[in-house]
């Protein structure tokens, strides 16, 4: 990482993708806007770079990186797929959806972004921003959540200002994401396995396929301390801030992250409550969990009491975020 290094934020508007490709291009590391969260960009093909960009992160360099590209042309480029991923990719690309698949012959993209595997994970972002910026560039981009490894993802680029400024060139400023979560992740390697939870629910994804998806905890080998994907490290996603899960009762001092309109006991005590969603509406409990967290994060409570939020739909993957990050770094 450049020492004392100047962070640029720019807006999003008509010349913010040839900045950004330009910067790219120099090697450097650029955060903008997907649909699910700010990502922190780096040329996928340029080792030195994705080396800075675990160094920004202080991301553990066994976790592989997911290559974003423009199109599902330029997927084919990098992946093999086959007839079920290629209607997986048909179905819901550009999105929230990231498929982990064997890498093509003639993958350029290195070896440091993979983490050694013969596997990639790639997904097409259907953000404005990140698509105009992938078209300028021409190449695959490494996008990770832009924000310290292990800390709460951004949706905002003044949660990048906060966690990277200094540690990284530029950020394209697009506003707040519409999702709020990461992408899902399936495992196409074999019969097709959930790996990560995110924002495209596991119901849509087994509607297409006609099938049930495998779940990761079935497979040992997907289970182990080398992820196959992203986001899969059990510590992950953590506030600094001891997070508590499924409270029913609050105990004085404890900011509350809450779940619809029925407020536990012991409400009163808590020194500050911001609710996902009022409604109990998945959707906006997704968009808005890690902006709430971060906040609660900054209180300086004794701790972070999460109210239990129902598995339906986008509530898988905010219960998989809720609990890797209740999970103690080791």
């Amino acid at each position: 990482m450049k020492v004392g290094l100047t962070t640029r934020t720019i807006a999003a508007d008509a010349g913010a993708a040839n900045t950004a490709a330009r910067c790219l291009k120099d090697g450097g590391l650029v955060a903008f806007p997907t649909e699910t969260v700010y990502g922190l960009g780096a040329d996928a093909t340029n080792a030195d770079a994705i080396a800075r960009l675990y160094q920004a992160k202080g991301r553990p360099s066994f976790n592989p990186l997911i290559a974003h590209v423009e199109s599902v042309a330029a997927a084919l480029d990098i992946a093999v797929f086959d007839e079920l991923s290629l209607r997986l990719a048909n179905a819901f690309w550009p999105g929230p959806l990231t498929l982990v698949l064997r890498k093509t012959t003639r993958c350029p993209v290195a070896e440091l972004a993979t983490a050694g595997l013969e596997t990639i994970a790639v997904r097409v972002p259907a953000h404005p921003v990140a698509r105009r910026i992938l078209r300028t560039f021409g190449k695959p981009v490494v996008a990770p959540s832009a924000n310290i490894s292990g800390h709460v993802s951004p949706t905002l680029a003044e949660h990048v200002q906060s966690d990277l400024s200094g540690r990284i060139d530029l950020i394209v400023d697009g506003g707040s994401v519409a999702v709020g979560v990461e992408s899902t992740i399936v495992s196409c390697l074999g019969e097709p396995m959930l790996l990560r939870p995110g924002g495209l629910p596991r119901a849509a994804i087994e509607a297409v396929l006609g099938k049930s998806l495998l779940n990761v905890a079935d497979d040992a080998e997907a289970s182990t301390s080398h992820p196959l994907a992203p986001g899969m490290l059990e510590s992950h996603y953590a506030p600094r801030t001891p997070l508590r899960l499924n409270a029913t009762h609050i105990e004085a001092g404890e900011a509350v992250l809450a779940f619809g309109n029925a407020l536990p006991a012991g409400i009163e005590q808590a020194s500050i409550v911001l609710n996902l969603s009022e409604r109990g509406d998945p959707v906006e409990a997704a968009a808005n969990l890690f902006g709430h967290l971060r906040a609660l994060d900054a209180r300086g409570a004794s701790g972070i009491a999460a109210m239990p939020v129902l598995m339906d739909g986008l509530g898988e993957a905010i219960n998989d975020r809720l609990r890797r990050g209740a999970v103690p770094a080791t």
